[in-house]
């Protein structure tokens, strides 16, 4: 499939989607979120396709944000419109399989919030994060706000959005922003090896083990723990479960189909 302003790449079992807007740094804009929505939609029932991972072109920028050029003239009605029917960073963040967002550069605003609608964040050492869109006489609008709040805690979200200080992956890491950190070097192949661990896993499990821990997130621990046992059962009810323990009494790798 051709697109316009990302590459859909493979390596192996992971699917690796980069936005490629060098010149723009990564911004995000009409045909980027269009994109992506088309990409997961091709790779959610792509069975040989067990993780996908997010970046940016280039050593600059992972996404340094929305394309400011198409907010200028956009009306209320406009932007209301825009932010309407199918959200990239909400499609991101239900999709079943396990997603990585690799920070290579700068991961501002939008480029901040599709890395939050990620399972797991891995940046280089370089990277720099941030919402700053308070210095537009903006909020974040893509989840930002609820996100960032979930992940770091309140204090963590206020100061970041309300400042609009970037920080960079060392203070990301220290307040649990960022998960991983690596050198630039190193950032691609220590990443797809890690996905690449992820990917061996048992798709079943690995998209049960995902719904679980967002139940974390959305659910009182009483409404949780009664979804945790269900998406349990429906992992023991799945031939990987009896290939998983097969393999293991018989010290062997397992074997993993799709279903």
């Amino acid at each position: 499939m051709n697109f316009e302003a990302i590459r859909l790449d493979r390596e192996g079992a992971i699917a690796v989607i980069t936005v490629d807007r060098p010149e723009k740094r990564n911004a995000l804009n009409t045909v980027v979120r269009r994109e992506i929505l088309t990409a997961l939609d091709n790779l959610r029932n792509d069975s040989d396709a067990r993780v996908v991972v997010f970046t940016g072109a280039g050593d600059r920028a992972f996404i340094a944000g929305a394309d400011i050029d198409e907010f200028a003239d956009r009306t209320v009605d406009e932007q209301r419109k825009a932010m309407s029917g199918r959200r990239v960073f909400d499609q991101i963040a239900n999709f079943p399989k396990p997603t990585i967002a690799m920070i290579n550069g700068y991961a501002l605003g939008g480029g901040c919030e599709l890395a939050l609608a990620c399972d797991i964040r891995i940046a280089a050492d370089s990277a720099k994060l941030g919402q700053p869109e308070i210095n537009l006489a903006i909020i974040p609008g893509g989840g930002g706000t609820q996100r960032l709040t979930r992940l770091c805690g309140s204090g963590q979200a206020m100061r970041l959005i309300l400042s609009g200080e970037i920080i960079d992956a060392a203070e990301a890491m220290r307040i649990g922003l960022v998960d991983l950190t690596f050198s630039a070097e190193d950032l691609r192949g220590r990443t797809l090896e890690f996905a690449g661990r992820i990917a061996e896993k048992s798709p079943i499990a690995l998209e049960m083990a995902k719904a679980a821990i967002q139940s974390a997130q959305e659910m009182p621990l009483s409404d949780g723990m009664r979804r945790e046992t269900e998406l349990f059962l429906t992992c023991f009810a799945s031939d990987h479960k009896t290939e998983g323990i097969s393999a293991f009494l018989e010290k062997r790798q397992p074997r993993f189909g799709t279903q």
